[in-house]
């Protein structure tokens, strides 16, 4: 498995109950069949923000960070889920450097 950051944007919903239920529900797709482990959740780091442009005639969205363990055969159908998956308006999917980063500097 290789170390993820997920980020993405949820639509704003009437509630923040209903924000919290689209959230675990990305946390699931994630998790779905042992093809992954999330590590963090980051929820309040950039919370609900306005956006640049509008997008589904949205004009504010909540911001998630999510890092996750997963398995390489997982991305495409994670990515997949996140397309159709409603609430989400966008997402980004990076690899996770960092501990590699830390690393080599604690090497040198």
């Amino acid at each position: 498995m290789r170390d993820y950051e997920l980020t993405f944007i949820v639509r704003t919903l009437a509630t923040d109950e209903e924000v919290n239920q689209a959230i675990d529900q990305v946390i699931s797709y994630i998790e779905q069949g042992n093809n992954g482990t999330v590590n963090s959740v980051d929820r309040k780091l950039f919370g609900r923000r306005r956006l640049a442009y509008q997008i589904d005639g949205q004009r504010e969205g909540h911001y998630v960070v999510v890092k996750a363990a997963i398995k390489a055969e997982h991305i495409d159908e994670l990515e997949t889920e996140l397309k159709l998956f409603d609430p989400v308006l966008r997402y980004l999917l990076v690899r996770d450097e960092s501990k590699k980063e830390q690393a080599k500097a604690q090497q040198k």
